[in-house]
């Protein structure tokens, strides 16, 4: 039953993500610059996504003059499905590192 494991701790994972998320927006200040972090980094990674050549994630092509550009509805979902994707990968890799082993020693 792996994929069961897996799903509880992929569960875990984003709830915990959802706690940081509202520590930043909600929490007191001396929470909120270190769990702003956890927000910048899956939005600015589009940006590094960009740099490395996918097309159509930002609006304008990446050209917003002095601004950071906005991402298209395809950059958000590209967002969503690649940090949802690394977070089943995560919770994969530890419900493999946590199973017990069918095989006894004997």
């Amino acid at each position: 039953m792996p994929a069961r494991r897996a799903l509880k701790f992929l569960a875990v994972l984003l709830a915990a993500y959802a706690l940081m998320v509202m520590l930043a927006y909600l929490g007191p200040a001396s929470l909120q610059e270190f769990t702003g972090w956890f927000l910048l980094v899956p939005y600015l990674s589009l940006h590094a996504f960009h740099r490395l050549g996918i097309p159509g994630l930002l609006e304008h092509n990446g050209f917003c003059g002095w601004g950071w550009c906005s991402p298209t509805a395809f950059g958000w979902a590209f967002l969503v499905v690649f940090w949802l994707s690394a977070a089943w990968l995560i919770a994969w890799a530890l419900a493999r590192l946590t199973a017990r082993s069918k095989t006894h020693a004997q």
